[in-house]
């Protein structure tokens, strides 16, 4: 009988600690969909979205998830900078993010724009929180798990942030001193084969452009898209992950700088590079926008395309 009574104890015991406490978040910087979708009520996660075009979110978002604004809310809008700590931190605390919070970010176009969004909250010291969605909004619809229309609204919480990182960002000095040998390290073009090799001099429809195409000398070519699945949106695994990368030169043995026209392709890169992989990765915001417009810089074109100034 004491048996019984004791076992039941404890079997109760392990309920209530299951139902009190928040479920852990999935080990490493990604969580699936599955996991999200059973976690949406948990008070200790807290979902952004992030997309590219600001009006999806309210046409449909995951259930809970506040919208960021990557034009207004992740930059300085005066200045050519990310976000200044303090506003941050309204946008989190009005969030009602803690120290404590889970904090996963998805978006359109396989995550772009989170991973910049996530490359921000890691500059401000929240990297060990930070999770991206694996397949974003593309995976989450195409299994048609729950979306809303309503802003949600939490009790604001008190955060305060560190100063943000300068190691996880490399500034045009950083780059020119690797292109012009007086730096070892590796620089990453994540731009389409077109705009490295200067057929063109950005996509279709591109409103930042530079006067000049082409790329920075040695740069190796690994085009963001390569890191995902198609069909799914998902980053591939950790071993083809390596390998695609480690095909074009980049194996995690010498820093690397990763870059693109503005700097939103390439964040997916360095989540990929990493957060996943674990290399020593800073991301190039001012990318060939700054590039490719700074006087005297060296260059390759091997397309030879000429600025017609249109």
């Amino acid at each position: 009988m004491s048996n019984f009574r004791l076992a039941g104890g404890l079997l109760v015991g392990v309920l209530l600690t299951a139902i009190m406490t928040p479920a852990s978040a999935q080990q490493g910087p990604l969580v699936d969909a599955e996991w999200l979708s059973k976690n949406l009520e948990n008070p200790k996660v807290r979902v952004f979205e992030v997309s590219v075009d600001p009006g999806i979110y309210e046409r449909g978002h995951v259930p809970g998830a506040v919208n960021i604004n990557w034009h207004t809310d992740l930059v300085d809008t005066v200045r050519r900078d990310v976000v200044g700590r303090e506003k941050f931190e309204e946008l989190l605390e009005k969030a009602g993010v803690t120290k404590d919070t889970t904090i996963v970010l998805y978006g359109d176009n396989n995550n772009w724009f989170a991973a910049w969004g996530a490359w921000v909250f890691n500059q401000y010291g929240l990297g060990d929180q930070v999770k991206l969605l694996d397949g974003g909004r593309k995976l989450w619809e195409k299994q048609a798990l729950p979306v809303d229309t309503k802003a949600p609204s939490y009790a604001r919480s008190d955060l305060t942030l560190p100063p943000a990182k300068p190691e996880l960002r490399a500034r045009l000095p950083d780059v020119l001193a690797v292109a012009e040998g007086k730096k070892d390290a590796v620089i990453v073009d994540i731009r389409s084969g077109d705009e490295f090799s200067g057929k063109l001099f950005a996509p279709e429809g591109s409103k930042e452009l530079s006067i000049r195409a082409g790329h920075v000398p040695g740069a190796k070519n690994v085009t963001w898209s390569k890191a995902v699945d198609p069909e799914t949106g998902k980053f591939r695994s950790k071993e083809e992950l390596k390998k695609l990368y480690a095909d074009a030169g980049v194996d995690g043995s010498k820093p690397i700088i990763v870059y693109c026209r503005i700097g939103e392709r390439s964040s997916h890169t360095w989540y990929a590079l990493s957060r996943i992989l674990g290399y020593d990765v800073r991301n190039y915001d001012g990318s060939w926008t700054e590039y490719g417009n700074s006087v005297g810089v060296p260059i390759a074109n091997l397309a030879g395309t000429v600025w017609q100034g249109k």
